[in-house]
């Protein structure tokens, strides 16, 4: 697994800091540089759309790193590894 995140964390994608909800669109727009506002107007229109943009978000916001380089999934599969 901590090679799964080493190669999304070489992507140099990561959550932005003008956040909303979970800051992937805020992420999406400084790795493309181009507005927020672009993308977040981007993802509404495809969330009319028939698919999977919600799960999309939800999986981006799970194994995007955050500001501190931070992935929350792996934070929580360590968690829960470390318990038992």
């Amino acid at each position: 697994m901590d090679k799964f995140f080493s190669i999304v964390r070489g992507m140099g994608l990561q959550r932005g800091p003008q956040r909303w909800l979970g800051g992937v669109c805020g992420g999406i727009a400084a790795k493309l540089n181009v507005d927020v506002a672009y993308v977040r107007i981007a993802f509404l229109l495809i969330s009319l759309l028939p698919g999977p943009a919600f799960v999309f978000y939800l999986a981006a916001w799970l194994i995007l790193p955050d500001q501190r380089n931070v992935i929350i999934l792996q934070s929580f599969l360590d968690r829960r590894t470390n318990r038992f």
